[in-house]
């Protein structure tokens, strides 16, 4: 693709700074492998949701030690609202356990080390990193890779080459900050079948919407 003018990159990264000015995280946690274990149970489910199920999941195995000796049958009725919750179940125990065996029951800060878990590939761990520990990533999940491609910042649909051309337009401190701003943008606004193009802050700037809404 074409290169990104930087004016026009800033122009929308002042835009999402004015549009959603205090982003975070939709998941509650309180600890790295809270997160952890949020992020994995969010696929093919609702940040809400995950959120009902997650208190009295945390309740009852509150660290991975807990997690990773409990029993399967166990693990799938408390995720079960989560959807998928057999799969989940296996991925969150072979996780819990791979965390005790290789890092002592703590989650790892570093991005080659959260990959090797099962269940974590470079979305998560970046989520976590960007989260938990304060270390910059590029969250791409579906919203990011829609509106990251409506934008014209990728023309990819490989979340980690899009990851990798974000990380070329976007500032390094601002990684984190960006995943989550063009998260909420795409739940509130530039919606998957009906994005609300006459009310983004970003339209000027926007390769879909200018021709959405021929301005």
């Amino acid at each position: 693709m074409a290169p990104v003018e930087a004016s026009r990159a800033s122009r929308i990264l002042s835009a999402l700074d004015a549009a959603y000015p205090d982003p975070k995280c939709a998941l509650n946690y309180r600890t790295p492998f809270e997160l952890l274990v949020a992020s994995i149970l969010s696929a093919q489910c609702t940040d809400e949701r995950v959120n009902q199920v997650t208190p009295d999941l945390f309740r009852r195995y509150p660290d991975a030690h807990a997690l990773a000796g409990a029993g399967q049958p166990e693990i799938e009725e408390a995720v079960r609202p989560t959807g998928f919750f057999r799969q989940k179940a296996r991925t969150l125990h072979a996780c819990c356990r791979e965390i005790v065996k290789q890092f002592a029951g703590e989650v790892p800060p570093t991005l080659e080390e959260l990959i090797t878990l099962p269940g974590v590939g470079r979305k998560t761990a970046n989520l976590v990193l960007g989260e938990a520990f304060s270390v910059p990533g590029i969250v791409v999940d579906t919203h990011v890779r829609r509106v990251a491609a409506r934008i014209g910042f990728t023309n990819s649909k490989d979340p980690d080459r899009i990851e990798q051309d974000l990380m070329i337009i976007i500032p390094k401190d601002r990684w984190t900050r960006f995943s989550h701003q063009l998260i909420r943008h795409g739940r509130t606004i530039c919606a998957a079948r009906k994005p609300r193009c006459e009310m983004c802050l970003i339209l000027p700037d926007c390769d879909y919407g200018r021709n959405a809404v021929k301005i």
